[in-house]
């Protein structure tokens, strides 16, 4: 078990990382914003505890969609006047206290979806906007192996206090927004501010595919084998992704080329 902990998402990190030099940057983009970091962290709670619990934790999982984008508010509007360890403050303040409200909720996937799907409207209409394009850029060795090891931390975290926490806060863990924060201030330190809020704007993609995963796998894992609902949950996920992806790329300006890194 620990050496799945271990290796399991940073293995996935890797595959979605180094997609863009092996397959293109179409291959990428569509890989970026399905659940590569929540899902593996889903299915160990679900071995270790079983599926109820598992099933619990998907609700909760779910409405940390709501915390994501209160990390992503908060940070965007703090880095367009103060330095990074500010920014990173405030997100990180934003996304505390906003998980400390979802855990009071009643774990319902009517009450987690609502509460996602406010979230996103919420932010894509009140987000600061910026004129720069998130396109993507050379990762590095020490890039990649941050990532990979910032995975690593967040499951044997989450795992190890699973027992404490309880469901609730597990599920709401398991979106914490390491590799976010990871992306954000990086992009801060490099680009600045308006590379930041251009790429916490673009992680919107993701939410949707996410939210799917995360819905039926709260439905399905009391009722089917563990293997099927996490397949199902994940085919699901991969056709909403490849639905958003078309859409964003019909609507993007011609000519213009993005690469979005989702970070749940």
């Amino acid at each position: 078990m620990l050496a799945l902990k271990l290796t399991l998402v940073p293995l996935f990190l890797l595959i979605v990382s180094m997609s863009g030099r092996w397959w293109g940057p179409s291959v990428a983009g569509w890989l970026a914003g399905l659940p590569v970091v929540a899902g593996p962290i889903l299915w160990l709670l679900v071995l270790a505890h079983g599926p109820a619990f598992g099933a619990h934790a998907a609700i909760l999982s779910l409405s940390a969609i709501f915390a994501s984008e209160a990390f992503n508010f908060a940070y965007a509007w703090t880095c367009r006047s103060r330095a990074w360890p500010v920014a990173l403050s405030a997100g990180l303040g934003a996304w505390f206290v906003s998980a400390w409200g979802l855990s009071m909720l009643p774990a319902s996937p009517v009450w987690a979806a609502a509460v996602a799907l406010g979230a996103v409207c919420f932010g894509q209409s009140f987000l600061p906007h910026s004129a720069a394009v998130a396109a993507g850029v050379p990762l590095g060795r020490g890039d990649l192996i941050g990532r990979m090891a910032a995975g690593a931390l967040l499951t044997l975290a989450v795992t190890a206090l699973s027992d404490w926490a309880g469901a609730s806060w597990s599920g709401l863990l398991a979106v914490f927004p390491l590799l976010g924060i990871v992306l954000s201030v990086s992009s801060h330190r490099a680009h600045g501010p308006d590379f930041v809020i251009s790429l916490l704007r673009g992680m919107v993609l993701g939410r949707f595919s996410f939210a799917a995963f995360c819905l039926l796998l709260s439905f399905s894992l009391t009722r089917q084998p563990t293997a099927l609902a996490f397949a199902e949950s994940a085919a699901l996920a991969m056709l909403v992704q490849a639905c958003t992806k078309r859409l964003a790329v019909m609507r993007r300006p011609k000519g213009v080329e993005t690469a979005v890194a989702a970070a749940e």
